[in-house]
């Protein structure tokens, strides 16, 4: 099977939607935010995007909705705008002090890379890399103990439906690859590295870098984690809306850890993540 293509250079310096039906609506109502103060949101109207904040951050992440899709037995859902970049990434590899108000306790955090997990590539206004699939999932945990909302992985069927924005074809502005130069970043354009998010054209859904720049983790139709959307070191025919790529030992081939590390990938500079929100109404607590 193929995988991305792992870019060899030298080291650098260290670095729309539809209207949901009134039953959804009324499912999706707001209870009562019980959250502190500094933590309490207003739920944004349905069917509407929303801007998650974060107490004691600057960064803002921001979330469109997708409708829902009764072939797949999709319901509707949120999915973030961008791919997850450092400036909201680092808040949970890097946790403030203890004591800090803005700590959640009990989360698991990735052990301290080993090397700056950028490559040199570029950190502010970047899409996280190299991390595994079990550092996404735990990252979903921490955004929804740090909000109350319900955050995690988007599944391969919910991915390919947002990426599509409402299309069809082969990719989400339709079948023809010589268009992907408006939309994406890969191995034609992109010089063999990542660029800061958001700087191509967003599809039907307003979704940014849904093709190329960094393959992003979901949970595989078969249960097994893969990457989807292609990379920036890839070829038009691997940003195809259904590519697919499976983790391979090779992305972990310079670890000189033992085991390898269970939360960054060494050889994997093209692996990030989107998240999920299933609705923008805060739970109790």
């Amino acid at each position: 099977m193929h995988r991305p293509r792992i870019a060899r250079r030298a080291p650098r310096p260290w670095l729309l939607a539809t209207l949901l039906v009134p039953a959804t609506l009324a499912a999706l109502r707001s209870p009562q935010d019980s959250r502190p103060a500094t933590q309490a949101a207003s739920a944004p109207s349905a069917a509407r995007p929303f801007v998650q904040d974060f107490p004691g951050l600057a960064h803002t992440l921001e979330l469109v909705p997708v409708p829902g899709d009764q072939k797949r037995g999709l319901a509707p859902f949120w999915i973030s705008r961008t791919e997850i970049p450092w400036e909201l990434y680092d808040a949970f590899v890097y946790p403030p002090e203890a004591g800090d108000p803005g700590v959640v306790d009990a989360i698991s955090r990735p052990s301290k890379p080993y090397v700056p997990p950028d490559r040199g590539y570029g950190h502010a206004g970047y899409a996280a890399i190299s991390v595994t699939h079990r550092n996404a999932q735990a990252f979903c945990r921490w955004l929804q103990a740090k909000t109350g909302r319900p955050y995690r992985l988007p599944s391969e069927d919910e991915w390919e439906h947002a990426a599509r924005g409402g299309t069809t074809g082969a990719y989400a502005f339709g079948d023809d690859p010589r268009r992907l130069g408006e939309f994406a970043w890969f191995a034609d354009n992109s010089g063999d590295a990542p660029h800061p998010i958001g700087k191509k054209a967003p599809n039907g859904y307003g979704l940014l870098d849904v093709h190329g720049n960094v393959a992003e983790w979901v949970n595989g139709r078969d249960g097994k984690p893969v990457l989807k959307g292609g990379a920036f070191g890839d070829p038009a025919a691997r940003l195809r809306l259904d590519a697919r790529s499976e983790y391979d030992p090779a992305w972990q081939e310079t670890d000189p850890q033992v085991p390898k590390s269970k939360w960054w990938l060494s050889d994997a500079p093209f692996a990030g993540l989107r998240v999920v929100c299933d609705h923008p109404a805060p739970s109790r607590k």
